[in-house]
């Protein structure tokens, strides 16, 4: 593989399945070593041998983001077992959504870690080594951190309050680290997901709620196929975005075009903020 991400190193976290696991593969394309993170090994394992299989090179450790240690051992995993680390995309996250009325304790603070907490720590992590290759390089190579948030953040979510807030928290994460960073010569900024069609967005008919497992619990996930046809009606483009569709979005933050664009906040929602 060869492309203009020849030579770096990206770590993508969430990049089992979904969005994270098509930035993955289009950073790969590009011609990125990967470092790929999963909450479950088996998802892990396919995207790995998935760029391997078109010529690419990865490696990867399975867990989650929120468990004391891992962000430490995710970015020391891309250093020791890659070379190095150039591009970090904080990907990984899952909806718990109910009223706020029914939302415990419990749901609140995942919601924050795993969105919010797991982020920043994964970036502090970091840090030593992006300061110490700054110096080594003289300022010359420009690293990229794209955060991954939500239009549930920019323009509310109904049921979803803590997901919301995560999202939102990933916003600020981006803009105070663009002000923090850019004196490195690190870039910081973050894509706001519409309607992509994943697990998460699933339809499900009147037989039930999809679900998704995380952490020894079943979360519902996905919308009833009357109202995703609603939605779909609110999308200019006329259609729910696709994985790689996201990942072409968030490409266009690590690649060299956009050195200069940093504390952004981009919409890739097909036009549905115009509507």
């Amino acid at each position: 593989m060869s492309g203009k991400l020849d030579g770096k190193v990206a770590l993508v976290t969430g990049a089992g399945r979904g969005i994270g696991r098509s930035v993955a593969l289009k950073l790969a394309a590009e011609g990125a070593a990967v470092f790929v993170n999963d909450l479950d090994a088996e998802p892990m394992e396919e995207a790995i041998a998935a760029i391997s299989a078109a010529g690419g090179k990865a490696a990867g450790l399975a867990g989650s983001v929120t468990a004391k240690g891992v962000a430490d051992d995710l970015v020391h995993g891309a250093i020791d077992g890659l070379g190095g680390l150039d591009i970090i995309v904080n990907n990984a996250g899952y909806i718990w959504n109910t009223t706020v009325q029914n939302q415990t304790d419990e749901q609140i603070d995942a919601m924050l870690d795993v969105h919010a907490a797991a982020p920043i720590k994964i970036l502090r992590a970091a840090a030593p080594h992006f300061r110490a290759r700054h110096r080594e390089e003289g300022g010359a190579v420009c690293r990229k951190v794209v955060n991954i948030s939500s239009m549930a953040s920019v323009f509310g979510m109904s049921g979803g309050v803590s997901y919301a807030a995560g999202k939102g928290a990933q916003q600020g994460i981006t803009t105070a680290m663009a002000r923090e960073w850019g004196r490195y010569n690190i870039t910081v900024n973050a894509i706001a997901f519409g309607y992509i069609d994943t697990r998460l967005t699933q339809r499900f008919d009147e037989g039930g709620h999809a679900t998704i497992h995380v952490d020894g619990k079943d979360h519902k996930v996905g919308f009833p196929d009357g109202m995703q046809q609603d939605l779909l009606k609110l999308i200019p483009l006329g259609r729910m975005g696709s994985p790689d569709d996201a990942a072409n979005g968030v490409y266009l933050f690590c690649a060299p075009e956009s050195d200069y664009i940093t504390g952004q906040i981009m919409v890739v929602g097909g036009g549905l903020t115009t509507g």
